[in-house]
């Protein structure tokens, strides 16, 4: 299930949960998984958020796992909230990601929340601040052409906000994939002039596509 689109040449296919596959290299991508929001809010005083979001999170990974089997996986940034949150897994969230990625080529690209340096690799993979293939992974949105996160994009249709892949001619945009990640709304001035010719795919229970918008 997903949504085939075409971007710089290469066949992907956006999935509902906001993650991305690359059928031809059988690699899954996810952005701005933001695991230990809880902790964080909760150690600097900013309020309580119930401490589920780290277990929903790698409820939904595990899930694309299963779907797809991928050949590799790779963490477009922010997959933390904090460093601090990253050292302050839970024994058994620490344990089911080391098990997640034991079987699977995983690369961590580095974020502005996590800039994880080479022996953040305790957990299993690969640390880098990027990966440059045939198409370009990086935390956040460069030159191009290339594929990012960060900025947690979202489209309002119909009265409802939702999570959605911004597609343009150099860049692609995944939707953040954790939850209590919250999102930017696509009219949003930091999305303006470079996401203004293209489409958007919003992730409901099925893939749809909306033209981004023109002003």
């Amino acid at each position: 299930m997903g949504h085939e689109f075409h971007f710089c040449g290469e066949s992907l296919i956006a999935r509902p949960s906001g993650a991305l596959y690359w059928p031809d290299r059988e690699w899954l991508v996810v952005a701005d998984l933001h695991l230990g929001k809880s902790e964080r809010y909760a150690r600097r005083d900013r309020g309580l958020l119930p401490p589920y979001e780290t277990q929903d999170t790698l409820d939904r990974l595990q899930e694309e796992l299963t779907a797809v089997e991928p050949k590799r996986l790779i963490f477009l940034g922010d997959s933390f909230d904090d460093d601090h949150a990253r050292l302050a897994l839970r024994p058994e969230h620490r344990a089911r990601i080391e098990q997640m990625i034991s079987r699977i080529d995983s690369l961590w690209i580095t974020g502005n929340h996590d800039p994880m340096t080479a022996e953040a690799s305790f957990l299993g993979g690969r640390v880098s601040m990027d990966l440059c293939d045939r198409l370009n992974f990086r935390h956040m949105r460069g030159e191009g052409p290339d594929i990012s996160g960060h900025y947690h994009p979202v489209m309002q249709i119909a009265g409802k906000r939702w999570r959605c892949f911004i597609v343009t001619k150099r860049h692609l945009v995944l939707p953040a994939f954790g939850a209590y990640t919250g999102g930017l709304d696509i009219n949003d001035k930091t999305f303006h002039p470079w996401a203004r010719q293209g489409f958007a795919l919003l992730c409901g229970r099925q893939i749809f596509a909306a033209p981004l918008p023109q002003t």
